[in-house]
């Protein structure tokens, strides 16, 4: 589809746009429910463009009642406690146990981790301590593995993606109901991912003959990376590649919409992993220029004495008191995040956006920005969130983009983010295949498995520290 016009697309592709997403019987229109009344947008101090109307105050406040302080809120990033119970186990269980271990190769996994020989010792030893000791601790490290990848954060670069796994299915939950139902394997493997790529790349590595060691070893890396995310990943989401420089537009994991990307380049501006919620999606966004740029390569000081000159190149210039120069470009076609943002905050400050570089898009290897990941036919994939995400009606989302304001939908459903990084993974055209290591990260997973499994720590998310970048697009 190609953009024209000054409001990024043009009002006939902004029709062929509605006509394709209101289709029956489409996929899109299938994910699609009756669309819900639109709220107005709400334009907040940190999100709203710097010329937006202010908000009145209402007429009286009452005067709030005194409450204590609530305690404060465990950070979802800090590390957990160790949970590994010991509990009773009969020899029948432990035994189910000593057959899961001997399965889990076919996941990647590696059974002697787990120590078969020693739990095969204690089932002819029989009932008692040593029994029940070894069998909880070798289900233990076998369900934490299967729940979270076997690989520990150090080895992890640049993983801020919290998997909430961990949450939902603690160890004493999962060995407590398998010793009640008897059902040993159908806990442990009821862990594994359920995306259908999961499967596909288990199915290679069934298929990898032995004796491949450097294929089997790169398969059995991305493995461990899909037990890395949520098991479930929600109705609605996106998810790119990074290597791949690929986004999804995925709905009850089918994928609806692809779109080639631009990602960061290598080093200090490759893009993180993450896994973010959609705030909003926002049409014809402002941008606000990093002082690095109005300071450090004088725009400010140019654009402040020629306000003609800032009005024909589209930015909004201001003097704060402190002598302070703010310098906001406005919405348009040569706007730097193009005509569509995704907004989901996070402590890196990385979005989704549109490019007014559009070329790019066109070349094999698209490592190029600063962090941010720039979206091929950008305005599309928003109007879409919009319908998807906002209940609004195609032709509510073609009118936003055409009026050429910023105009902030917030989403009522939750639409996450994943940023993923996979080097041996199903592509766009259903075909598996390998992508370039881009940012050097496998390196790290692979001299891990050729390690002793390391005790998990509780450590949630990578040490490593959070760039957040001056410029990001």
């Amino acid at each position: 589809m190609v953009f024209r016009g000054k409001s990024g697309l043009g009002q006939g592709s902004a029709l062929a746009v509605l006509a394709v997403l209101s289709v029956p019987g489409t996929a899109l229109a299938q994910a699609t429910t009756p669309p819900a009344a639109v709220p107005a947008p709400r334009p907040t101090a940190s999100s709203a463009p710097q010329d937006a109307a202010a908000v009145p105050a209402p007429a009286a406040t009452p005067v709030p009642v005194p409450v204590p302080a609530p305690p404060p809120v465990p950070s979802e990033t800090a590390p957990l406690a160790i949970d590994e119970p010991v509990m009773a186990w009969s020899v029948d269980a432990a035994s189910k146990l000593a057959s899961v271990i001997e399965k889990v190769g076919a996941d990647g996994l590696i059974p002697a981790d787990y120590q078969p020989e020693k739990l095969r010792a204690a089932i002819l030893a029989g009932p008692g301590a040593a029994l029940d000791q070894q069998a909880s601790r070798s289900f233990a490290w076998l369900a934490e593995d299967m729940r979270d990848g076997r690989t520990r954060m150090q080895s992890r670069l640049q993983w801020y993606l919290v998997d909430k796994d961990v949450d939902t299915n603690s160890i004493t939950g999962l060995m407590t109901r398998a010793l009640e139902t008897g059902d040993v394997e159908g806990v442990i493997m009821g862990l594994a991912p359920t995306h259908p790529d999961y499967a596909a790349l288990k199915a290679l590595y069934a298929s990898t003959p032995k004796a491949s060691k450097t294929a089997r070893n790169l398969i059995q890396v991305n493995l461990d990376r899909w037990r890395w995310l949520p098991r479930e990943m929600g109705k609605y989401y996106l998810l790119t590649n990074l290597p791949e420089y690929q986004l999804r537009l995925t709905v009850d994991n089918t994928i609806i919409r692809s779109y080639r990307t631009v990602v960061g380049k290598p080093g200090r501006t490759a893009t993180p992993n993450l896994a973010e919620q959609v705030e909003a999606v926002v049409f014809n966004p402002t941008w606000t220029v990093p002082q690095s740029i109005v300071v450090g390569e004088g725009l400010g000081a140019r654009l402040i004495n020629n306000p003609k000159q800032a009005a024909r190149e589209g930015y909004k210039v201001t003097k704060l008191k402190d002598g302070m120069i703010v310098v906001v470009q406005q919405p348009g076609d040569n706007n730097a995040l193009g005509r569509m943002k995704i907004d989901m905050p996070n402590a890196h400050a990385i979005y989704l956006h549109d490019t007014p570089s559009k070329a790019l898009f066109n070349t094999p290897v698209r490592a190029y920005s600063h962090g941010c990941v720039r979206t091929e036919r950008a305005v599309e994939l928003g109007m879409t969130m919009a319908i998807l995400g906002a209940g609004l009606t195609p032709q509510q989302a073609v009118e936003h983009n055409l009026s050429g304001k910023y105009t902030k939908v917030p989403m009522t459903k939750t639409f996450p983010v994943y940023l993923t990084y996979f080097t041996m993974a199903t592509g766009i055209d259903g075909k598996m295949g390998k992508f370039a290591d881009i940012y050097g990260r496998d390196a790290p997973v692979l001299a891990s498995f050729a390690k002793p499994r390391e005790a998990w720590n509780g450590q949630r998310i990578t040490s490593e520290k959070v760039i957040k970048l001056d410029n990001p697009i």
